[in-house]
């Protein structure tokens, strides 16, 4: 892939999709009921806040490490993230920061190839992609913890058995 072709591939594919993907995740993150952060479904689960966590802080891990040409061991949860909701707010502000440097990347940076703690070596765009997969994994774990939790799956493509798929035109009636 040339500069070109990369910054292409960034400018009008992945970061439209990163800003549609970070919308659906937060509403998945949004809809855990505050009292059952520790729920899981079998004891080798994550708990689902923890969940929320790994999805929210992966995909901003992925986005910084693209910029910063290097992949830095990750830190841990902040003990000001209590919440869902919390998820939700950091989520936001850094995922907004990390996804406007990332749109400033010019094809030279996006081609250069970065390490990925000795796992791979692919070029910094092919990153945006994986990242992709990994928080729509995990996306899809978190929202299959929502209805034994007792909580409603938002939509996620098109309508979910809990928040039906209207077209525009329906909505409009």
């Amino acid at each position: 892939m040339n500069n070109e072709q990369a910054e292409f591939l960034l400018n009008q594919v992945y970061l439209p999709q990163l800003q549609n993907e970070h919308k659906t995740t937060s509403r998945v993150i949004a809809a855990i009921p505050a009292d059952k952060c520790d729920w899981k479904p079998h004891p080798n689960s994550m708990g689902a806040l923890e969940l929320a966590w790994h999805i929210a802080s992966a995909d901003c891990y992925f986005v910084n490490g693209i910029v910063a040409g290097k992949f830095e061991p990750g830190g841990s949860m902040p003990e000001t993230i209590k919440t869902p909701q919390d998820v939700v707010n950091w989520f936001d502000e850094n995922f907004a920061k990390a996804t406007a440097d990332l749109a400033s990347l010019k094809g030279d940076q996006l081609t250069r190839t970065i390490d990925f703690r000795g796992v791979f070596n692919f070029p910094a765009i092919v990153y945006t992609g994986l990242m992709q997969s990994h928080s729509i994994h995990h996306r899809g774990q978190l929202s299959a913890y929502l209805r034994p939790m007792g909580a409603k799956v938002p939509r996620i493509y098109g309508g979910s058995g809990d928040e039906p798929f209207q077209t525009p035109a329906a909505a409009k009636a």
